[in-house]
């Protein structure tokens, strides 16, 4: 059996953006791998882009199909079927592709240095701008140097900085040892949110040891995930923020001990509210009906938003 898995979440609308990515985790330096593709009831389904392969490479990838249930449960699937004698997995989302060395020098860097968690930079286009590569981390945070080629960090208040920015993590540049993907899990409900967040830090404050790379993982891609066409104005969007709101309000109660972490949580709560409030807004400012039943739904479990509310209309009228 392969020493490591590289789990793959498949929902797309068009061909040739999974043969992409499989084509980069073939190409990788590290070779003692298999492949789990989730086929997360994609319209355009996985199989069509696995023919492309020779035998050899098509019997790598293990192909599960299932009723969709978002990213986070497909991924979940995938770590359920990962073999009794796999060390490590690697996530990479299915429009992403892996730089041809990601995997070696993950395993690399977790064997010396005995980590269960390991995350690598990322790069992209222009269109990738909100993200930063984890070099950039010395330049504003304290952290430990233990390797130069490749640069190697760890951060010994790594909860912490990841809860003032998080845009220097990436799922596809993620890797995690046994002890974490045999209990962590990624919460399912939270669609078009911040369940990679809660996943993240469930598994930072359940490892050992996280080492950070300053080399880049992954190339993002473009293709068509589930965040395309979820903008401030569409239907989706308010229970985008609600989704992050109840990430962000397990994630308090997690480092409900942690007065710094507290502030950058209960910081960005606040900025779920305005935002979802805004949007209800634009609604009414086109005449349509604000989306009452989320609003209501949200209000059970964070009355804050009725105060925000007042306070959003207060400052629209005072002005």
């Amino acid at each position: 059996m392969a020493k490591l898995t590289v789990i793959i979440p498949f929902y797309q609308k068009e061909p040739g953006i999974l043969t992409r990515a499989l084509a980069s985790v073939f190409a990788q330096g590290f070779k003692d791998f298999d492949v789990i593709v989730v086929d997360d009831e994609s319209p355009y389904p996985a199989d069509g882009d696995i023919v492309t392969f020779c035998d050899e490479e098509q019997a790598r990838v293990r192909i599960i199909r299932q009723e969709n249930a978002g990213p986070g449960g497909a991924r979940n699937t995938g770590l359920d079927h990962v073999s009794p004698e796999t060390d490590l997995v690697a996530f990479l989302d299915s429009d992403d592709t892996f730089t041809p060395h990601h995997l070696e020098n993950a395993h690399d860097a977790m064997t010396r240095f005995g980590a269960d968690c390991y995350f690598a930079s990322i790069t992209g286009g222009d269109a990738f701008y909100y993200h930063f590569g984890v070099a950039d981390l010395e330049k504003t945070e304290a952290v430990t140097r233990l390797s130069d080629d490749p640069l190697l960090i760890e951060i010994p208040d790594l909860t912490q900085v990841m809860l003032k920015n998080w845009s220097f993590l990436h799922l596809s540049c993620m890797v995690i040892s046994r002890p974490l993907f045999e209990k962590v899990r990624f919460d399912a409900a939270l669609r078009l949110a911040a369940e990679d967040v809660l996943f993240f830090c469930d598994c930072v404050l359940a490892a050992r040891r996280t080492v950070l790379s300053g080399t880049a993982g992954a190339l993002r891609g473009e293709g068509l995930n589930i965040f395309h066409g979820v903008d401030n104005d569409s239907p989706q969007f308010l229970r985008q923020q609600f989704n992050t709101w109840v990430a962000l309000d397990r994630l308090e109660s997690r480092f409900a001990e942690r007065p710094a972490e507290v502030q950058s949580l209960r910081a960005y709560k606040q900025t779920a509210r305005r935002q979802a409030l805004w949007s209800q807004a634009r609604l009414l400012k086109r005449r349509k009906l604000p989306q009452f039943d989320m609003l209501a739904r949200w209000a059970m479990r964070d009355p804050r938003i009725l105060t925000s509310a007042v306070g959003l209309a207060v400052g629209k009228f005072s002005r």
